[in-house]
């Protein structure tokens, strides 16, 4: 009996360890996503792209993106030019951990305003995945796929249309 208990206590000790440590890597991933989202958002354009591992998988618009390609593109043909982001808030995050605490999937909806060096206001609505792995101690995107929500008015109306259906 005595060890039955003795196997119980390690197996609930144990749990509880992998518990704690899967709630500490979602949460510096949050804070990670949550600093990259604001890098987006103030144009801070180094900062930005210091948080993505420099090869990689970048998917929005319809086409694949290298990660040199697209600061080339944000940095000389958008914020560069004059243009930028004027609004990027995110809503309803969900994140998952891999086991052992080193990947997390971070996936949200986006409200993004922008406004293209000719000063044209782009607004959209959006759905981003993000795929986050600690590369040699910090958090880096390794994977990102963005596509626009081509439903509803707003993002808040679309996630209620669809629970509803």
């Amino acid at each position: 009996m005595k060890k039955i208990v003795y196997i119980l206590a390690a197996f609930f000790i144990a749990s509880s360890l992998y518990a704690d440590d899967q709630d500490a890597s979602a949460e510096a991933a949050r804070k990670a996503s949550e600093a990259f989202n604001i890098a987006y958002e103030t144009n801070d354009v180094e900062g930005y792209f210091n948080l993505y591992e420099k090869n990689a998988m970048i998917y929005f618009y319809g086409e694949r993106w290298t990660v040199s390609d697209y600061y080339d593109y944000w940095k000389n043909n958008m914020v560069g030019a004059g243009g930028g982001v004027e609004k990027n808030a995110t809503s309803n995050m969900q994140i998952k951990v891999a086991p052992g605490g080193n990947t997390a999937i971070i996936s949200f909806y986006i409200d993004n305003r922008s406004r293209s060096p000719e000063g044209e206001i782009n607004e959209e609505k959006g759905y981003e995945t993000e795929v986050w792995s600690k590369v040699n101690g910090e958090w880096k995107i390794i994977a990102l796929h963005y596509s626009l929500v081509p439903w509803g008015n707003s993002i808040d109306d679309n996630i209620e249309g669809k629970l509803q259906k």
